[in-house]
């Protein structure tokens, strides 16, 4: 049998006795596409002789080889393949921390050849416009994808789209002309988590609730996250003798710069979503895969950017949900300091503390003419305005009449007030 031709993407050993030259074929076409396919047990010209000597080291040797010759270290998915009674091995690697190198060496793909990079070379692969816009390259899991929602966006932007080339131009197709991984994020349905979670004081111990606003286009999920935190962030009047002055928990302007900035230049190609934690002193904003290979921690801080998803930072802007002036991190670094980044290689985390002297100052006001249970009800509202009865009931352990009995109290003693609908709306705290 015949397995075809190598490529760019694919490379042929005739056995594991040319599994260094294999390792450096994976660096090779990692640096140039984000992913490499070695099978070994087949010539050069694509017929499958076998595996020679395989026995049940085999293959922990080949996982062995690839964790001590590339760098950054990569998990390869390593298989065993029987083809017409031959059995062969099959090596697939996905990354795209650019650029691997092999052995010590930095190599490139050209076809079917592994090419040492020269120092020039290998700093264009660094900055050339940032890093390698994965999310376009990579072929979307789900190719049934429907883009309604983004469509509209467009359209009530005002902005004219052409409805038979619209997906081909927004990139929403790889050069195969299948979806990818950008046209999936965007698409009316997909398996995207996008979560905003509460927990009962300064750790993770105790979660109090976690919401979900993935599942549908990404911009309108980035969109409810903004919205339910811009809830919550109700304004205190502070009075002081005759003085009135308003306040709010945190600064919603330093928070909406982290949240976009994490949905924009978080590695999608990971697949591991940004997310929100809400603490009692404290909203933590966490992004996936560091700061890109090119930025520096003191062109981060300037504003400088060098975007990880160009293509999809383009379509943010197209429908200005940002402004690319870069200064969303000056802003966050003049209300909070740069105490409020945490930067490793693999991890971006904004933390904005909330006004705890501002909370303090209202909790006996507060619970005045108040019962136990009604202070405990207040309190949970206070920590989430979208709670309902049902949350309520599980958070207390009251019953239902119970619960009802507290909301109407409270709603009379001009506490809390509803806004919008039962389903979709949140309490207000007066």
């Amino acid at each position: 049998m015949n397995l075809g031709i190598e490529s760019e993407k694919i490379e042929f050993k005739k056995s594991t006795s040319e599994l260094n030259e294999g390792v450096i074929s994976i660096s090779a076409m990692l640096n140039k596409h984000g992913e490499a396919t070695v099978y070994f047990g087949v010539k050069n010209n694509g017929d499958v002789i076998g595996q020679k000597d395989l026995n049940e080291n085999t293959l922990r040797d080949v996982s062995r080889k690839i964790a001590e010759g590339i760098k950054p270290q990569v998990i390869p998915n390593i298989a065993l393949e029987l083809v017409e009674n031959k059995k062969i091995i099959k090596v697939y690697v996905r990354g795209n921390d650019i650029p691997y190198s092999a052995f010590g060496k930095y190599y490139s793909r050209s076809f079917d050849e592994d090419k040492v990079l020269s120092p020039q070379l290998l700093k264009a692969l660094i900055n050339r416009e940032g890093e390698p816009d994965y999310i376009i390259q990579r072929e979307a899991s789900n190719q049934n994808l429907t883009f309604k929602m983004l469509k509209g966006l467009y359209l009530s932007n005002e902005i004219n789209i052409n409805n038979e080339k619209f997906e081909e131009n927004l990139g929403l197709l790889n050069n195969n002309n299948k979806y990818n991984l950008m046209a999936e994020l965007l698409a009316d349905n997909n398996n995207t988590s996008i979560k905003v979670v509460t927990f009962a004081g300064s750790d993770k111990t105790v979660m109090l609730k976690r919401t979900e606003y993935g599942g549908k286009c990404l911009l309108l999920s980035v969109n409810n996250v903004l919205e339910y935190m811009e809830s919550i962030n109700e304004t205190k009047v502070k009075v002081g003798g005759v003085q009135r002055k308003e306040e709010k928990y945190f600064d919603f302007s330093s928070f909406k710069e982290a949240w976009l900035n994490a949905c924009v230049h978080t590695k999608w190609s990971e697949e591991i979503p940004p997310v929100v934690y809400i603490y009692d002193d404290r909203i933590e904003i966490v992004s996936n895969g560091g700061l890109p290979s090119a930025l520096t921690e003191k062109d981060f801080f300037a504003g400088i950017s060098k975007p990880v998803n160009k293509n999809l930072l383009k379509i943010f802007g197209d429908l200005d949900y940002i402004d690319q002036t870069g200064h969303g991190i000056p802003l966050i670094v003049k209300n909070y300091g740069k105490e409020a980044f945490y930067i490793s290689e693999h991890t971006v985390i904004v933390t904005i503390p909330l006004n705890k002297k501002l909370l303090e100052g209202y909790e006996e006001r507060e619970i005045l003419n108040l019962n136990e249970a009604e202070t405990k009800i207040l309190r949970l509202i206070k920590n989430d305005p979208t709670y309902k009865t049902t949350d309520f009931i599980n958070l207390t352990g009251y019953s239902e009449s119970y619960v009802n009995k507290i909301i109407y109290s409270l709603k009379e003693k001009k506490y809390i007030k509803r806004i919008g609908a039962n389903r979709t709306g949140y309490w207000k705290v007066l």
